[in-house]
């Protein structure tokens, strides 16, 4: 991982999205990333369900963590995900993004997203391009 000031934490200070959800965020390694996130009743879909767009929030955000790590600005180039069951408020989640595939400016991540008892309720899979530009410049 880059030893740069600038990632994590001048990444994540820059984050008001995901600050603002109350999202925090752990980098694992090169290529890896936790994302965390309680939900909570304004979260909730017409089906007293969490909206989706929530889960896809926090699994890009461990997405744009982990695809950063290498300590190259790195952009999502196209994501997707998969909704396996439904998350209530009061949940808490996690989303475990790994790299699957690194080459050239393009990278490849998965990312599960799990409650409290371990339940993988979606599954995303985001696509990165990295840019020429290092943090800190």
């Amino acid at each position: 991982m880059t030893d740069n000031a600038a990632f994590p934490e001048g990444m994540f200070a820059r984050d008001l999205a995901s600050q603002s959800l109350g999202i925090s965020v752990d980098v694992d390694g090169e290529g890896g990333a936790v994302a965390r996130l309680q939900v909570t009743e304004r979260m909730l879909n017409g089906f007293a369900v969490c909206h989706g767009g929530f889960l896809f929030t926090l699994a890009d955000t461990a997405f744009a963590f982990a695809c950063n790590s290498h300590g190259v600005v790195t952009v999502a180039a196209g994501a997707s995900i998969e909704y396996l069951h439904p998350v209530q408020a009061g949940d808490r989640l996690q989303a475990i993004a790994s790299e699957r595939s690194r080459r050239g400016r393009t990278g490849i991540y998965d990312v599960s997203v799990r409650n409290q008892d371990d339940l993988e309720v979606a599954v995303f899979r985001g696509r990165s391009h990295a840019t020429h530009k290092a943090f800190g410049d």
